[in-house]
């Protein structure tokens, strides 16, 4: 992910108004929404009337002279930072004024109009799930119309999460990023423009002990047994010869318990496979396939004569972990590339100091472009581990929808006059990107993972003071 000014001249806004700065909220390097400046401030002053000053991060202040053009990548640095520290805090990085923000700048940087649509929900096995949902519907609203829709009851909605995901040639499915509560799914999948792209709903757990939960009801042991079925046959799931012919077995007579215990003791059960990708681990370049699962890391690679070895890392072991973006620099070696010249494609990498003994860290860096969504599966993993931890639970009961009716919130209300941007003109070049910690990943400038980050820039891993002997 690469943020930059592009160097073009300001442009006037739509009505002949005076020319303007806008900055672009990228998630995971896709635009989310284009906001003004006074739009930011608008938030920061809301926020602070709900949770005080002392709570809220820098603001950059107001100026009363145009910016230079050092001023405003200064300023841009400034909100970038200031986005992120809101975003990581729990309390409002969580609150529905942040969120309802972004999803309705969301809605009109895209220019969608609030109406009913038929969105397509994919289960893992390909089967498609037509729901009636509003396009300002947010996406635990989403969650909630495909729940009612299989007839999931309320109390195991929280057992599942919805995915954007790229469908693949052969039809396999590449995660970018499980959808979050400061977007709208319609929105998000669409304005991405192309027919590859695909909302899933799968798990969202990964502790197998919960399955037991959600397989007392029959339509989350259908759910559960469509996904493990599709995963074996992916080969997520590591399967001896004699394993399968038990699973056949156990599918012909359609004993879908039996075939989920069985499934449990595999390798792999339950884990979300990552594509092909690069690690300086157990040597520099390493071609491996990554999966995450069951609060480890597991890195799987090909040694000579196609043996194939397997390295797995605790969450429990990770001190913590980094999501750093660069960007190559062009074949002449300048740091901008000129008129005419494409940018170089963003490089991803995830970083973690691992315990590989009791007295020695050791970072391990993968190279992938899906490294905010490992970043996300490792965050996931430590939270789930101190729930259970403190003796919580992660079961979640979500309203349902009254008498089958869509339900209009505040936030979602058809966004009426003034609009929070002036009509966006796609074309539109002056525009300033800012980077924004919206998947619960911090974004730095790449580096030496043996280098000094603050705190913002490095996930500490609460999971890791807990470690014991028997852990090693």
């Amino acid at each position: 992910m690469h943020f930059s000014i592009p160097e073009t001249e300001s442009r006037s806004g739509d009505s002949g108004g005076s020319a303007y700065v806008a900055y672009n909220i990228h998630v995971n390097g896709v635009l989310h929404c284009r906001v003004r400046y006074s739009q930011l401030l608008g938030l920061h002053e809301q926020l602070r009337k709900e949770y005080g000053a002392n709570v809220l991060p820098a603001f950059p202040p107001k100026k009363l002279f145009s910016l230079t053009p050092a001023e405003v990548e200064q300023r841009r640095e400034q909100l970038e930072k200031y986005m992120q520290a809101v975003r990581q805090d729990p309390l409002l990085g969580s609150s529905e004024t942040f969120n309802s923000f972004l999803r309705r700048a969301q809605q009109e940087t895209q220019q969608v109009p609030t109406e009913e649509v038929s969105l397509e929900v994919l289960l893992s096995n390909g089967q498609k799930v037509l729901v009636n949902v509003l396009t300002s519907d947010q996406t635990e609203d989403v969650l909630e119309a495909v729940a009612a829709k299989l007839d999931l009851p309320d109390d195991l909605i929280g057992y599942f999460s919805l995915f954007l995901v790229r469908e693949k040639e052969d039809g396999a499915f590449s995660f970018v990023r499980k959808l979050q509560e400061f977007e709208l799914p319609y929105v998000s999948v669409t304005s991405l423009r192309s027919q590859e792209y695909k909302i899933v709903l799968r798990k969202s757990y990964w502790d197998s002990a919960y399955d037991d939960d959600v397989m007392e009801n029959r339509v989350g042991l259908n759910l559960l047994y469509a996904q493990t079925v599709s995963d074996i046959e992916r080969g997520w799931i590591l399967v001896t010869k004699e394993q399968h012919r038990q699973l056949k077995s156990l599918q012909e007579k359609v004993s879908k318990k039996e075939f989920l215990r069985l499934a449990q003791t595999l390798r792999h059960y339950g884990y979300l496979r990552f594509d092909a990708c690069v690690a300086d681990f157990p040597e520099k370049d390493c071609p491996v396939v990554v999966s995450a699962g069951n609060s480890e890391l597991s890195l799987q690679l090909r040694l000579p004569g196609q043996q194939l070895r397997e390295g797995s890392f605790r969450v429990t072991r990770m001190r913590c972990w980094r999501v750093t973006s660069s960007v190559p620099l062009p074949s002449g070696g300048t740091s901008s590339p000129g008129p005419g010249r494409g940018r170089g494609e963003v490089r991803l990498e995830l970083a973690f100091e691992y315990l590989m003994s009791k007295d020695r860290l050791q970072w391990v860096t993968i190279t992938s472009p899906q490294a905010i969504m490992m970043s996300i599966c490792l965050q996931s993993m430590v939270d789930e581990l101190m729930v259970k931890k403190s003796g919580g639970s992660i079961r979640k009961m979500l309203r349902r929808r009254v008498g089958g009716t869509l339900r209009r919130s505040d936030s979602q209300q058809a966004v009426k006059s003034p609009p929070l941007l002036e009509s966006p003109d796609a074309s539109r070049e002056s525009m300033v990107k800012l980077s924004s910690k919206l998947s619960a990943v911090s974004l730095r400038g790449i580096g030496s993972p043996s280098t000094d980050a603050s705190a913002s820039d490095v996930h500490g891993n609460f999971a890791f003071e807990g470690i014991g002997d028997e852990d090693l």
